[in-house]
């Protein structure tokens, strides 16, 4: 793994692909793949540039807080499902969403939600993620 397990070192390499990005240095490919996610998120541009005071902050649902880290790497999980065809029929209902929404970024959120639904079910359970369900509450949003 580029960025390891550790979830500072993670955090840090997002950190460091927004660095990047803006001094428009040469990066691997994900770095590029998160840089460009940042981007699409101008409400977290102030948070990503600065290291110091957000690497090591914490979130809370509760108090009404998304975690950028989070929220970007679903976004980055749906792009590679969508470039790898897995599920099989994630294409399809993507394609859908983007010709309902006109926005492919907001064709990503609604597949998030279900995404995240799907995620916490399968933590809740303590089961394996249920990819029929999954595609199931994709297919609800059309």
């Amino acid at each position: 793994m580029l960025f390891g397990q550790n979830r500072n070192q993670l955090r840090r390499f997002y950190f460091q692909s927004w660095d990047k990005f803006k001094k428009q240095l040469p990066m691997e490919p994900m770095e590029s793949i998160i840089a460009s996610s940042i981007k699409q998120h101008p409400e977290y541009h102030d948070f990503f540039d600065n290291i110091e005071q957000n690497q090591d902050r914490d979130f809370s649902p509760e108090m009404g807080q998304t975690n950028p880290f989070l929220h970007l790497g679903m976004h980055i999980a749906i792009q590679e499902q969508i470039s790898t065809q897995r599920p099989a029929e994630i294409v399809h209902l993507y394609q859908s969403l983007c010709s309902r929404t006109g926005d492919p970024h907001e064709a990503e959120h609604f597949i998030m939600d279900c995404l995240g639904e799907m995620l916490f079910n399968a933590q809740k359970n303590q089961q394996a993620p249920d990819e029929n369900a999954y595609l199931e509450c994709i297919r609800k949003r059309l």
